[in-house]
């Protein structure tokens, strides 16, 4: 009903809410959690009631400057990559918030949206100190470890913390981060809509000949349990424990390891000394549309993160129909509930992770009891329309309508 009275209300105006969105970087050489989110909700969102566009950063040259991408108008600000990169970084608030005051004058925007209190934030915090009457909205989609991510920021301290103290209203992903933005002083109202998943693409079982044809090329046998964890390979992934923990399991257990990352070589030499390079199978980067096929030729899920903004992999893994390993960090504790959506082990100890892997292995009645509540809990909680329609309700339905003027 209240989604109703915001659609009749809005639709009344006669034009959309126009929201300009800052992100560092984006689709489609950049595809990350929060880049999938925000073009996930961008394209469930009633046009009728919200337009988009976006500043972001693309070392990406063969782009062009000006695209649509799904719903939203990308504007790009090219950069060089390599060892320029950082520095591109560095510059992007500034060449961001020149480029949005410059659209700003052509046709005001009704309000603001940074993706992450990153380098997008500090370009959203620059706007906003120059339009005061435009709102800021401020998504909080961190994933790295926040006492890390607050290091990071210690020489521009006062600066980082008005992202938060000059947001009028920030959505975190979750309960963990909502807490985070308390904590760092945030006045405006702080709402927790988690990421999502599109359930209906993840549910593919019944396509036998694509789940053989994944085990045949990772080299695997019918009679093998298979492991699967999609990570970055980032200490704060724990993928080292989990290939550590391998060493407590039978030899008919194998690891399958989708990702990439800066620990790659470490995780390979790690493989090697225990004498698990038959057993632990490294896939790189799979394109987003094949995960689906390698969740659904594995047995179990596990990440024994160290560290999670949210986890969007669980949920992935859940609407797959796999039963779900992880530790009880950050924002996994809002969905991953012990011996109801999963099983939880204790970080950095990979004789606790292998136990609970094995329970899943052999216990076919608990296996099936945490499955069957887990893909319960996404379809009703998790599912990308859902969670548009809760951006609607609880993010955007009340910015002012063209705040200076058109």
């Amino acid at each position: 009903m209240r989604r109703q009275t915001i659609i009749m209300a809005m639709t009344a105006e006669k034009r959309p809410k126009k929201i300009l969105i800052f992100s560092l970087v984006y689709l489609p050489r950049f595809v990350g959690g929060a880049e999938v989110a925000v073009k996930e909700i961008t394209d469930r969102i009633n046009p009728r009631l919200f337009s988009f566009e976006m500043i972001s950063l693309s070392p990406d040259r063969d782009l062009p400057r000006r695209d649509r991408m799904g719903r939203i108008l990308v504007h790009r600000l090219p950069a060089q990559g390599g060892l320029l990169w950082p520095m591109a970084k560095l510059l992007f608030p500034f060449r961001a918030c020149v480029a949005a005051a410059r659209l700003h004058r052509q046709e005001p925007f009704d309000a603001v949206w940074s993706i992450m209190a990153n380098y997008a934030g500090f370009a959203a915090l620059f706007f906003k100190l120059m339009h005061q009457k435009v709102p800021l909205l401020l998504s909080l989609q961190e994933g790295d470890p926040l006492p890390l991510t607050e290091r990071k920021a210690r020489f521009v301290w006062p600066l980082f913390r008005m992202i938060f103290t000059k947001a009028d209203r920030i959505q975190a992903i979750s309960s963990y981060l909502a807490r985070w933005a308390g904590r760092m002083g945030a006045r405006g109202e702080v709402v927790v809509v988690p990421n999502g998943v599109d359930v209906k693409k993840f549910r593919i079982q019944d396509s036998k000949s694509e789940i053989g044809e994944v085990r045949k090329v990772l080299g695997f046998g019918k009679s093998d349990r298979v492991v699967i964890t999609v990570s970055r390979l980032v200490p704060k992934n724990g993928v080292g424990d989990l290939i550590k923990a391998m060493t407590f399991l039978p030899a008919e257990v194998k690891l399958v390891i989708v990702g990439d990352g800066p620990l790659l070589q470490n995780l390979q030499l790690t493989a090697y000394s225990l004498k698990l390079t038959d057993r632990v199978k490294f896939s790189g980067l799979v394109p987003p549309d094949k995960v689906p096929e390698y969740l659904a030729a594995a047995d179990v899920f596990c990440r024994p993160s160290l560290s999670e903004g949210f986890g969007n992999a669980f949920i992935e893994a859940m609407a797959a129909g796999l039963p779900v390993v992880g530790t009880a960090v950050g924002g996994i504790t809002d969905f991953l509930r012990d011996k109801e959506t999963g099983l939880i082990c204790v970080p950095s100890d990979p004789e606790d992770i292998a136990r609970k892997i094995e329970i899943l292995l052999k216990d076919r009645e608990i296996r099936d009891y945490v499955v069957r509540n887990a893909l319960k809990m996404v379809e009703q909680m998790y599912d990308w329309s859902f969670i548009a329609e809760r951006m609607e309700e609880k993010v955007f339905p009340d910015i002012p309508n063209h705040p200076e003027g058109r």
